[in-house]
């Protein structure tokens, strides 16, 4: 299978080589190298040194083949039985607003109803040809933002960008108490409680660092909304992070025992901010939060 990417040189990628252009796009060492060797980028159609200089409105033509990839190859199983809510999409990706206890993939072949089989279910509908890869995960009692590519091109260009901290993710919670602080880091590590393989806990088995920064919006009673930044991506992070200083999330029932909360875990995938593949572009995209998430929590 192969997956053609056109692109237009602009303003500012002018004066780039196609090697800078190409490592500017985030596209790992190893696929450069193939689609070098093997003559599959072409400037304004036909294949020229990699070292050539790039002018405005340059026409470069990618061709990418399965080979190129780990995983080239989409195997979830098309659900069709829930639509997604879509906020954005374009040809590489998309992002979905994931609702509350929904999965955001299967855990065993030919598993569905979680979030990657209703993606694949639209994608099959709208045309046949892309499919859906997997880029980051949300736990299912969260909702919100959730990241889609639609062909194993983009996939690692993403991954490059969540190890560099250029896609930024924002979090809205409701956590237990009041803080005496306007904002704050969180920097422990996180490892597999080895009492319980569902849960994480400071420390633990394989401990890994993890680093959340957070900012009050405002308290309400006994509790407080906060906006969280990720600058790591553990497991449970949020969650195992605000339980350890005392200020569990409402609703959690892993991390906060002593109280419940009806709707369930209010933990939402607020945005998005990062560089569309292939561009120089930065969009922010959000989430609406949910109908069951409180503007203002009261007592429950």
């Amino acid at each position: 299978m192969e997956w053609m990417k056109t692109v237009e040189v602009d303003e500012h990628f002018v004066g780039f080589s196609t090697k800078e252009l190409l490592k500017a796009f985030l596209i790992p060492k190893r696929v450069r190298g193939r689609l070098r060797q093997a003559r599959r980028i072409k400037v304004n159609g036909r294949y020229q040194p990699i070292s050539t200089v790039l002018a405005l409105g340059d026409r470069i033509e990618m061709r990418f083949e399965s080979a190129d990839f780990i995983t080239a190859q989409s195997s979830y199983v098309p659900d069709q039985s829930q639509q997604p809510q879509i906020i954005y999409e374009n040809a590489d990706l998309l992002i979905v607003n994931k609702p509350r206890n929904v999965k955001t993939h299967p855990n065993s072949p030919g598993e569905t109803g979680t979030m990657l089989n209703f993606v694949q279910g639209y994608l099959q509908e709208q045309s046949g040809t892309a499919s859906a890869y997997m880029v980051h995960r949300l736990d299912s009692a969260t909702t919100g933002a959730l990241l889609v590519a639609k062909n194993p091109v983009v996939v690692p260009i993403l991954n490059q960008q969540l190890r560099d901290k250029t896609l930024q993710r924002t979090y809205l919670a409701w956590v237990d108490g009041l803080f005496d602080e306007a904002q704050g880091v969180i920097e422990l590590p996180i490892g597999i409680d080895p009492d319980d393989n569902r849960k994480r806990m400071v420390g633990g088995t394989l401990p890994l660092a993890a680093r959340t920064r957070w900012i009050k919006i405002h308290q309400v009673l006994d509790h407080t909304l906060v906006r969280i930044e990720l600058a790591s991506g553990r497991t449970h992070q949020i969650r195992v992070h605000f339980a350890a200083v005392g200020h569990p999330l409402v609703g959690d029932q892993l991390y906060n025992l002593t109280e419940s909360y009806p709707a369930g875990l209010l933990l939402h995938a607020a945005a998005l901010k990062f560089v569309l593949p292939f561009s120089d572009q930065t969009v922010s995209l959000a989430a609406a939060l949910p109908d069951d998430f409180p503007r203002n929590l009261k007592e429950f």
